[in-house]
């Protein structure tokens, strides 16, 4: 019994800082430019798209 409560919390705690990596990384300063810039995309036609988000940086 000892040892089942032993992993439970073991996976509660692995799980929980699983969550504060994905906050972290979500959060960040360095990726704030590119998730501003792709929630921008979504509101621009097509024609105001640079060829290269139109494309998916393919030539």
């Amino acid at each position: 019994m000892d040892t089942v409560i032993a992993i439970r919390s073991g996976s509660t705690v692995l799980t929980f800082l699983i969550f504060l990596g994905i906050v972290w990384w979500a959060y960040g300063r360095g990726r704030k430019d590119r998730f501003e810039a792709t929630g921008r995309s979504v509101l621009l036609d097509d024609d105001d798209k640079p060829d290269e988000q139109r494309t998916g940086g393919r030539a």
